[in-house]
């Protein structure tokens, strides 16, 4: 079987961030990362990234500004299904997830989506807004995109968002209840979304929400190899260079592309 393509596409956009902005200087932070000499472009599988040609940068969508943007994103998340293309998107924050799938969900029918991140990010709004970065799985949950949505890592329910997940049928492993050793099973095509505070701050320190007794990076990397499923695309979310320390989370999330894009072109 050949591999299929794998595009590296930057979504540089942050306008819904909550509580600091700075997710937009991501994507190219992180595949500065992946190419850094310090490390190879390996996967734990074998593959070596580096010189699969199927297996390319993109560089960043140019984006306008609000609701403009979000078209532009959902557009070319839906080409690239067109293409026949498995995309890993850096974003940006979380908010782009929604675009995301919007573009990708008629394309790929029973698509579900697994998703890790400290937060459940189901509000109806926040702060009087229904495109924040705390809303994109309401947003997805309500226009039926996704037949079903498994989030792993939550350490921040409120009544609120727990009221949203029984209300769409939101399967949520939380910490409390996390096994390192579980296994996840889909039937059809998932997609893939990473919001990097699902860490611990002391694994991944660049985030802007800091949210201690999240996930170890060894944990996130066994979920994401053993999970059951055929994964069609992908997200990386949440990296803030800007409080990061040396580093180190621009390298956590090239760690996680490379583990991610395994998948993809497999």
């Amino acid at each position: 079987m050949n591999p299929k393509n794998v595009h590296v596409i930057g979504v540089p956009w942050d306008e819904k961030s909550s509580f600091m902005r700075g997710c937009a200087d991501a994507p190219h932070k992180i595949w500065d990362a992946f190419q850094c000499d310090s490390a190879n472009t390996c996967a734990e599988n074998g593959q070596d990234l580096g010189k699969l040609a199927n297996v390319s940068f993109q560089g960043n969508l140019k984006l306008s500004s609000g609701n403009a943007a979000m078209e532009e994103i959902m557009a070319r998340a839906a080409q690239t299904a067109v293409e026949g293309i498995s995309p890993l998107f850096l974003g940006g924050d979380h908010a782009v997830t929604y675009p995301l799938v919007k573009g990708l969900a008629g394309h790929y029918k029973g698509l579900s989506i697994l998703h890790f991140d400290a937060h459940p990010d189901l509000y109806d709004q926040f702060e009087g807004h229904k495109y924040y970065h705390g809303c994109p799985f309401a947003r997805i949950m309500e226009s039926d995109l996704a037949k079903r949505l498994v989030s792993v890592g939550i350490r921040t329910m409120n009544p609120h968002q727990q009221e949203q997940a029984d209300r769409f049928g939101v399967e949520i492993i939380d910490m409390i209840h996390f096994d390192p050793h579980m296994t996840i099973a889909f039937d059809g095509p998932v997609y893939l979304s990473i919001d990097l505070d699902v860490l611990d701050p002391a694994f991944a320190p660049g985030s802007s929400h800091h949210e201690p007794g999240g996930l170890t990076t060894r944990e996130l990397i066994r979920t994401i190899q053993t999970f059951k499923g055929n994964l069609v695309a992908a997200d990386i979310v949440e990296y803030n260079p800007h409080r990061d320390i040396q580093n180190v989370t621009a390298m956590v999330a090239a760690k996680l592309l490379k583990e991610v894009a395994a998948r993809l072109v497999a």
